[in-house]
């Protein structure tokens, strides 16, 4: 229960975040007081199963996306119980060196708050690439270490891996980009049926994800770092 109710509080929170509205207008039209909703979002007070339904309706979520059931915001894709989550782990220490620890976490962080970014514009096809994109290369990751094991067979991949295939992965990255970049020209014109971007500033970014945003922030101060490096050899 406890999990549950720091996913609704975050979540609640969070979605007033999203819509650009004042903790007093939500708690107006919710038709709670001010302090109760404060309440609510701190996690302080539990609320109502009238209030949960009123608050589903209001952002236009699921019960089980609000309660924290479900990454889903209808309520149709897979359960976030489903999926490993890496705060389950003791004293939140993922197996391995400290370095690969922190790595893990950097990018586990920075990739929720890119797909948090796409799901607030509705746009399905970003989102479809931007994951084939990040598979790909996960996938070239797996591979260059499960050859340098040894002699293995090569039972997870149905190409032999050569540097056709590794060439021929590298194009499936870059046109993902490609048509990732296109899918969010669409939802920049506020196309029909594709959400805006929302905002991506320091400071919605910092009230929208606290926690994730500094990790987010870091892996683009390092890999700022490391291309201008690379720009001025």
């Amino acid at each position: 229960m406890r999990h549950l109710n720091t996913s609704f509080s975050r979540t609640l929170s969070l979605l007033r975040q999203e819509r650009g509205i004042s903790q007093r207008a939500a708690a107006g039209d919710l038709e709670i007081s001010q302090a109760l909703l404060s309440h609510y979002e701190n996690g302080i007070r539990e609320p109502g199963l009238a209030f949960v339904l009123k608050a589903c309706d209001y952002y236009g979520v699921s019960s089980d996306y609000l309660l924290g059931r479900t990454l889903s915001r209808d309520g149709t894709t897979i359960a976030a119980e489903e999926l490993y989550d890496y705060s389950t782990e003791k004293d939140n220490v993922l197996h391995g060196s400290i370095l690969a620890t922190l790595n893990k976490k950097l990018l586990v962080n920075s990739t929720c708050v890119i797909f948090d970014l796409l799901s607030s514009t509705g746009n399905r096809e970003a989102i479809l690439e931007a994951s084939a994109f990040l598979e790909t290369a996960i996938y070239k990751l797996f591979r260059d270490i499960y050859r340098a094991g040894g002699n293995r067979p090569e039972g997870y991949f149905s190409i032999v891996s050569d540097t056709v295939s590794s060439s021929a992965a590298d194009g499936d990255m870059l046109m993902s980009e490609a048509r990732f970049i296109q899918l969010l020209a669409r939802s920049a014109r506020g196309e029909s049926g594709v959400g805006e971007i929302p905002p991506v500033s320091n400071d919605a970014l910092a009230r929208s994800h606290p926690v994730m945003f500094q990790s987010l922030l870091q892996v683009l101060h390092s890999t700022d770092e490391r291309v201008a490096k690379a720009i001025d050899k």
